[in-house]
């Protein structure tokens, strides 16, 4: 049972990055190497918040409950804002290493968009925050012992994994409405991302409570997802074309 669930929540968590990755980003070297920077910036995110975290609480020595769970809601905002501050900064790299990007790219290939670039870099952010997320979690679900044994939620498991799906989603959309944001100097949409991002983290303190935190979380990511679909140059046309043409190619076939 404990390998059903190991391998269960690890298809739930990352399977959709896998598919992404697979199919829009495996095949195109300068691609990877943008999603793989992208997961080194939010590791110097992740370092740095681990350093004032470790900081906080040697010069706090929380002993009381409260004084514990207002140092825990410290760390996730700070945590949320530093990602930000590097997701721009990674935004300001990749804009002032365009040219460069393009002159190493295939010559017979149209060089990287802006939108790309945000998609790939979105994508880094995202499977690099699920990894670290769901990775313990993962270690505990092969065993021993059986959840919710003691009285508490037999969901964990399945729940953990599907936070780590949507975040690893919402991060990608994000990058993409993030980047928009940044190139035609439209602030709010940041700031909105941001928020945003603060809003969906600080919603998991609610656990185990998670009929409090997925529902909203998962509604965050569906509207992250049409207006990224937007940003990123899409119109209802395209998707009426798009039907169009599967209806045209199953009655060929």
């Amino acid at each position: 049972m404990t390998v059903a669930v190991f391998f269960g929540c690890a298809f739930i968590a990352f399977g959709p990055a896998f598919a992404l990755f697979i199919f829009t980003i495996a095949k195109d070297p300068l691609r990877v190497i943008i999603l793989i920077a992208g997961a080194f910036f939010w590791l110097l995110s992740l370092l740095l918040s681990s350093l004032v975290w470790f900081i906080a609480v040697k010069a706090s020595n929380a002993d009381n409950a409260s004084l514990q769970r207002g140092l825990l809601i410290f760390g996730v905002i700070f945590s949320v804002l530093l990602q930000e501050v590097f997701r721009f900064a990674y935004y300001r790299l990749l804009r002032k290493a365009n040219e460069g990007l393009a002159t190493i790219s295939d010559e017979e290939a149209s060089p990287i968009s802006v939108q790309q670039m945000a998609y790939v870099a979105g994508l880094g952010f995202g499977i690099m925050s699920g990894a670290f997320s769901m990775i313990n979690i993962l270690s505990d679900s092969l065993g021993p012992g059986t959840v919710g044994i003691f009285g508490d939620s037999q969901y964990y498991f399945i729940t953990s994994a599907l936070m780590t799906m949507a975040m690893t989603l919402l991060h990608t959309f994000w990058g993409v409405v993030f980047f928009h944001g940044c190139e035609k100097g439209n602030w709010w949409v940041t700031a909105t991302v941001v928020c945003l991002h603060l809003l969906v983290s600080c919603l998991s303190l609610l656990n185990p409570l998670y009929e409090g935190s997925l529902p909203p979380v998962y509604c965050v990511m569906v509207v992250m997802a049409v207006w990224a679909f937007f940003s990123s140059g899409g119109s209802l046309n395209n998707l009426a074309q798009l039907c169009t043409r599967r209806k045209t190619d199953v009655s060929t076939s």
